[in-house]
């Protein structure tokens, strides 16, 4: 590189650096609201036999003296504990005692065997249990609440606190599940007896909240359903009066009043983890149901200045990525990979061109078409979520496996274009960096590995100092325990068929100029990196916006796999074209882009065994 780009790489390190800092300090702030919630990171032996793993935040107010109210939460199904930040940055700041889990098979607790779901109630009740021996947590109001299967967690949990000598759990919170609305027979019954609840049932959720008789009730009119109705009286036969969603609820059940509510959100089912409605809502239920130790307005978020703080992170952690990869090669033994200029480019002229959009066109097809057929694909599944130890996660899997496939389509669609088109045409695959020599290509391999293991390194003292990560939503960068490493070597293959055909793809058969400019072409490619996963996700939620259901076939789960895709697509192009640019070697980002993405998705799912 010339010395301006060494000078301009410089700042760009810098930046990277100052960002991520500028997000854990500012993400810190606001989760321990001002230094006023402690923040602890816990794993112990449960009495399950497992190792959980949970984030404590213990306000100053609460202590041996004056106990507060306590609220597990938990986040649903391929998730993990700081997908629950909304809820517990807002109830501790309020003075609840929070105890986020991993649940079992997540994050970083133990691995999950398949037939053992509701041991511990998958950890949340293990978790209640450690709540109530704390000194400075009130007994008599402890309360659990989850997203999707962290409901079910919570269901789990209040069947086995049936059972026990001593009732801990006093109120419910159910976030995109459904309640218990029946007994062993089929009849409606108060499955939660004394306790209150509150349940929200989103009208657009992809799994849940329909009721199938002759014809089948889409969630939006779920408040009106037999279950609906029933839950709202306390588990009896629907009365005569429509009980109304929004409205609390409550009944004297063996001398005690407890409360029922019910809310129903215009929003999907993965919305309901980031929404400032149901935060609300649930502040005002524990609210209800144990008193709030700091009064503060339930629509008073702050949560979401704490995830503008990760996303600054987030961005950081991708600057950095390319940023430190360029300083790497000002170091022995990777000064020979570095290049003075950025590699020529030449215009492909009409022919060429229409080769460049065509195989756009076809690779476009191809994703969205595999996706669709994968997603039904008998097979895969079986593969996917047999258990075995060289598929403990079955979600991963599946999308590491689609990425192979266009890995593959995308060799092909270059073979043929070389073949047809860019032979006979002076094109040269020792000078694009295809061909670049053993030494070449070993040198680079090593690069893109360090760059990945310095990253985490920043990753894991960002944890270490102020327990934040790097996240928006759905698309999270954290730490993990070592059993993670092992599972992301298991699918970094087939993310590397994908990432090192993509790159070669973007950089030594599809640079050049469009409108006059290399970064246009940049960008088209980064759009048609993810432009399958977005239709796909733009028809999947038009149809059901429009229908109350989902596109037939097309699973929920499919198109909200696709959400973090949409987005690690496009910038994988981006870093994929400014690494080429400064050493001509394809491979480099090829896998640092398998690594990292590797890396992210074996520590953000589920493991389970069977």
């Amino acid at each position: 590189m010339k010395q301006s780009l060494w000078r301009r790489n410089g700042f760009w390190l810098i930046l990277s650096l100052v960002l991520i800092l500028v997000s854990a300090v500012g993400a810190s702030l606001v989760q321990t609201a001002g230094g006023s919630v402690v923040v602890k990171d816990l794993k112990w032996e449960t009495s399950s036999g497992r190792a959980m793993s949970a984030l404590l935040f213990k306000p100053a107010g609460a202590t041996a003296d004056d106990p507060a109210p306590a609220v597990v939460v938990s986040h649903g199904w391929w998730n993990n504990r700081e997908m629950q930040d909304a809820n517990y940055v807002e109830l501790a700041r309020r003075g609840y005692v929070v105890v986020s889990i991993d649940m079992y098979g997540h994050g970083n607790s133990d691995p999950l065997p398949a037939d053992e779901l509701q041991v511990g109630g998958t950890g949340m009740y293990d978790a209640v249990q450690l709540v109530a021996d704390l000194p400075y947590v009130d007994h008599d109001r402890i309360g659990v609440s989850g997203h999707s299967n962290g409901a079910r967690a919570a269901n789990f949990a209040v069947a086995i606190d049936d059972e026990a000598d001593e009732q801990l759990i006093s109120a419910v919170f159910l976030v995109d599940n459904e309640a218990m609305y029946t007994d062993e027979d089929k009849a409606f019954a108060n499955n939660y007896g004394t306790r209150d609840v509150g349940l929200v049932a989103d009208q657009y959720d992809e799994f849940f909240f329909r009721s199938y008789g002759e014809t089948v009730t889409p969630p939006r009119e779920f408040a009106t359903t037999p279950n609906a109705q029933s839950f709202l009286y306390f588990g009896e036969e629907p009365g005569a009066e429509v009980r109304e969603p929004g409205e609390y609820y409550s009944q004297e059940i063996d001398g005690v009043e407890a409360v029922r509510v019910l809310y129903t959100p215009p929003q999907t089912h993965p919305w309901g983890t980031i929404s400032s409605g149901t935060v609300a809502d649930q502040l005002d239920f524990f609210e209800t149901a144990f008193g709030a130790p700091e009064a503060i307005d339930s629509h008073a978020q702050v949560w979401q200045v704490k995830e503008a703080f990760t996303t600054v992170g987030l961005v950081g952690f991708g600057i950095f990525l390319v940023a430190f990869a360029r300083a790497l090669l000002a170091l022995r033994p990777f000064t020979r990979l570095r290049l003075e200029q950025a590699p020529a480019m030449v215009d492909p002229g009409r022919t060429g061109r229409a080769w460049f959009w065509g195989g756009l066109v076809v690779s476009a097809l191809v994703s969205g078409a595999s996706y669709i057929w994968l997603s039904q694909a008998q097979w895969l599944s079986a593969i996917a979520y047999s258990g075995s130890a060289l598929v403990p996660q079955g979600a991963v899997f599946f999308i590491a496996f689609w990425a192979a496939v266009n890995g593959v389509a995308g060799l092909v669609i270059m073979g043929a274009s070389y073949l047809a088109f860019g032979r006979r045409n002076g094109s040269d695959l020792r000078a694009s960096g295809v061909l670049p020599g053993w030494r070449n290509l070993g040198l680079g391999v090593l690069l893109a590995l360090v760059t990945t293991a310095a990253a985490f390194t920043i990753v894991f003292a960002v944890d270490y100092f102020f327990k934040t990560d790097f996240r928006l939503w759905v698309l999270a960068v954290k730490w993990f325990s070592p059993d993670k490493i092992g599972y992301a070597l298991l699918v970094l293959p087939l993310f590397l068929i994908y990432f090192v055909a993509n790159s070669i793809a973007i950089n030594a058969f599809n640079r050049f100029a469009l409108a006059g400019r290399e970064w246009v072409n940049t960008a088209v490619l980064a759009l048609f990196n993810s432009l399958a996963p977005i239709v796909l996700v733009v028809v999947q939620y038009t149809t059901f916006a429009a229908t109350g259901e989902l596109v037939p076939g097309f699973g929920g789960i499919f198109s909200i796999w696709l959400f973090p895709v949409i987005v690690i697509l496009a910038v994988s192009a981006v870093i994929s074209r400014k690494l080429y640019r400064a050493t001509g070697n394809p491979y480099i980002a090829g896998v640092l882009n398998a690594s990292v993405v590797a890396l992210i998705s074996a520590s953000n799912t589920l493991v389970l065994t069977y």
